[in-house]
């Protein structure tokens, strides 16, 4: 993803794990990251890796978590102090990451890369792991049943669309009942325009509870 596809109102991550090789100077460095959402799931991302490439000279790690990427750790596991853990973690946070776990493996190739030279590798590694596919854009969303008339309908579709993330689903019976999704920073203009409408009964709206 480009700088010029980013918003840095919003934070993202990945649906899948994603991995990628790169080779600087004869070492091999294997990233992998993880979509996590809590320390534990982290760290087990982190440890499961690390044993799965025990013969590997170094697994370095980041991660970052939190609605704002205001939590965050990362580790050198044995390079360098700075060159390693830092360049993961600062090349997550410089694509707006969240909810995101990184482990890099090296592969040491006999030819030393010196301080600059690992945090470049370190970087890059990263880099290309994040651009191998488009990054999830992390919305939070409340959804909500709207039950209205098909004479209203239309009206209403109009009204609450600047509001809308998108129409989940839309039944047809008696009345029209859209499921429709709605990011958080609007709910509050959303929830607004439908008690208006509730009161001169126009619709009905129930919000739906969380799992």
């Amino acid at each position: 993803m480009t700088d010029e596809q980013m918003d840095e109102n919003y934070f993202y991550s990945i649906e899948h794990q994603r991995t990628s090789t790169i080779k600087i100077r004869r070492s091999v460095f294997i990233c992998t990251l993880e979509f996590v959402d809590s320390i534990e799931n982290a760290k087990e991302f982190i440890s499961r890796i690390s044993k799965e490439n025990k013969t590997a000279t170094h697994n370095c790690w980041a991660y970052v978590l939190g609605d704002k990427g205001e939590i965050f750790h990362c580790s050198d596991a044995g390079e360098p102090s700075g060159t390693a853990g830092k360049p993961i973690l600062n090349t997550l946070k410089s694509h707006c990451m969240t909810n995101i776990a990184a482990v890099v493996t090296r592969h040491f190739g006999g030819v030393k890369l010196g301080v600059r030279g690992l945090i470049e590798a370190y970087s890059a590694s990263v880099k290309e792991t994040i651009d191998l596919k488009k990054l999830k854009k992390l919305i939070h969303t409340v959804s909500i049943d709207i039950k209205v008339s098909y004479e209203f309908n239309d009206t209403l579709l109009n009204q609450i669309k600047k509001y809308l993330d998108r129409i989940t689903n839309t039944a047809y019976t008696d009345k029209i009942v859209h499921r429709v999704e709605v990011e958080l920073k609007n709910y509050a203009r959303m929830e607004s325009l439908l008690l208006e409408y509730q009161a001169r009964k126009k619709l009905k709206f129930t919000i739906i509870p969380q799992d």
